[in-house]
């Protein structure tokens, strides 16, 4: 088996990470995961339940089933009873990002291209620390971003540098959802939509910009991001 070189390790990186205590459970589990041959996308440490500490990953090509859940808990929690970060009793929790997944590598802002994202920056970038729009890929170490907020005098099309990203998840909508079973996310980029179509979406077409409603009660569910 050939090892991965230094420009594929880098393509790889993680470049939106975490912090405090979630960051030393990273540090210690990323390698078991790597070498079973997932990815580590992101660790979150809560006080449901008392303490949760959860853990999400995947195989490189984006899926994730129960079984290789199964295998990563096996897999990261002898190491963390023995480094014992979190010192205090705790639930494990394993998961697949799910549809509406964090973006934390490089390759993440490309793969979903042309799809609805919610980014948050550390300090303010081009005046502000909160965006929302259509992903247009990457453009060397910036994630490309179509404003779907964006006022008359604001500019629409941003660069966003993704070192400077503490948050970052594609918004669950139909179009989402669409591609998410037709492709299995099989690291394939959709088809984007043009600026024009961004801006004022054709009839018929809003919702797959939008958040997805819940077709069962006519509402749009909550969103599912978690505040550090």
């Amino acid at each position: 088996m050939n090892e991965p070189n230094a420009t594929e390790q880098d393509s790889d990186r993680r470049l939106v990470v975490e912090s405090g205590v979630a960051a030393r459970v990273a540090a210690i589990i990323e390698p078991a995961i790597v070498d079973l041959g997932y990815r580590l996308v992101r660790v979150r440490v809560t006080g449901q339940n008392g303490c949760t500490v959860q853990i999400m990953a995947e195989r490189p090509d984006g899926t994730m089933n129960v079984e290789g859940c199964e295998e990563v808990s096996q897999a990261v929690s002898p190491a963390l009873d023995v480094d014992d970060p979190i010192q205090v009793p705790y639930h494990l929790e394993v998961s697949s990002p799910g549809i509406d997944r964090p973006l934390v590598r490089a390759g993440d802002f490309a793969r979903w291209a042309g799809h609805l994202a919610k980014i948050e920056t550390e300090t303010p970038v081009h005046g502000r620390k909160r965006f929302r729009g259509i992903l247009r890929g990457v453009e060397g170490e910036n994630a490309l971003l179509a404003r779907d907020d964006a006022k008359s005098e604001e500019e629409r099309d941003v660069a966003i540098p993704m070192t400077m990203v503490s948050d970052a998840r594609l918004v669950l909508t139909d179009a989402l959802v669409t591609e998410s079973l037709r492709r299995g996310k099989a690291g394939l980029p959709p088809e984007m939509p043009t600026a024009d179509e961004i801006a004022a979406p054709p009839k018929g077409r809003k919702k797959s910009l939008g958040p997805r409603p819940d077709k069962k009660r006519g509402q749009t569910p909550p969103d599912t991001t978690e505040e550090e």
